[in-house]
């Protein structure tokens, strides 16, 4: 029987997952993975969570009790970078010692650290001691990390093309997305890939837009060079891998004089985003006369609050839109 792998459908899911998808599946494993967010799932997260965590944090938890009991391992990495240079958010590196004070009965947890800010070359490194629950066989999980990088490269190079990933919106084919062409709002999503992306903690906000016949364009959207290009325009380099995506996106999308509107997506909490919204609000506020609104999220957000913002949102893009004819 293979060993059956548990990854959590939260935080680093929306943007790692087709690489430990096929690593996990190249090794012989068997993945499970938790299902899409409920009610029960964050009520159960904040339960068994410390109070002063953020809401993504307490998800994540939640995700962690739906699949602890059906699993041989748990796949929760330290992540402390992913990209040379810079970090990614700390709460990555403590969620592995989280879990285990917070939830009990759990499986033999995966905490392998990821640590690429001086060397890209560590990915391999942290492969090869993941893989090696697995097999001895190193040039096996080498041959599976080669194979993983070559699929997530290809899934985050679709993305930029507008393609949206199956394991994050299923159904949401090529077809579709040459349906929103036709779309007459060009909408700006800012924010985690966690955040944007899951629809229930976001209530839904994604298909809201589009019922207003709204276009979305989401970080992921935005080619990495053009993102790094106009993000090395600060005075300071910003050090957090997330801070310099949101930044660098939503700069060349207001070069690009073709968007409508930018709504900013956010955590309530969350300390980089904290800092990072204010920077795109000051660029915006400065460069532009474009609506801008923060939308944050917490375990006690009501929809109807939210639609109600929405609705004034794209009125008012409307009325923008209407004055410039």
């Amino acid at each position: 029987m293979p060993a059956k792998v548990g990854i959590p459908r939260s935080l680093s899911y929306y943007q790692l997952f087709p690489l430990w998808k096929t690593f996990f599946e190249e090794m012989g494993a068997e993945l499970v993975v938790s299902g899409p967010t409920t009610k029960k799932i964050l009520d159960d997260g904040v339960k068994c969570c410390v109070d002063e965590a953020c809401l993504p944090v307490k998800l994540f938890h939640g995700h962690v009790a739906d699949i602890k009991d059906r699993v041989d391992y748990l796949f929760i990495p330290r992540l402390t970078s992913i990209s040379k240079g810079e970090y990614i958010c700390p709460k990555f590196g403590g969620l592995p010692d989280m879990v285990r004070t917070s939830l009990h009965g759990l499986p033999e947890i995966i905490s392998t650290e990821i640590n690429l800010r001086k060397n890209k070359r560590n990915s391999l490194k942290a492969a090869m001691e993941i893989g090696h629950y697995f097999t001895d066989k190193d040039s096996q999980i080498k041959s599976a990390y080669k194979k993983a990088v070559g699929c997530y490269n290809l899934v985050k190079d679709n993305f930029e093309k507008g393609y949206i990933p199956d394991f994050i919106r299923p159904g949401k084919t090529a077809e579709t997305k040459s349906l929103e062409k036709d779309r007459n709002l060009n909408i700006a999503l800012v924010g985690h890939t966690y955040n944007i992306y899951d629809s229930f903690v976001n209530m839904n906000i994604w298909r809201k837009l589009e019922n207003k016949n709204a276009n979305i364009i989401t970080i992921e959207m935005v080619d990495e060079k053009a993102i790094n290009r106009n993000a090395r325009q600060l005075p300071k380099k910003i050090f957090w891998n997330y801070g310099r995506k949101a930044v660098g996106s939503a700069m060349h999308l207001l070069n690009e004089k073709n968007l409508d509107g930018v709504i900013y997506v956010m955590s309530f909490g969350c300390g980089i985003d904290s800092f990072v919204c204010d920077l795109v609000e000051r660029r915006i506020r400065r460069t532009t006369d474009l609506p801008f609104i923060v939308i944050t999220l917490d375990e006690h957000s009501g929809e109807a609050g939210l639609d109600t913002r929405l609705e004034a949102f794209i009125d008012m893009v409307r009325w923008r839109c209407t004055d410039k004819k």
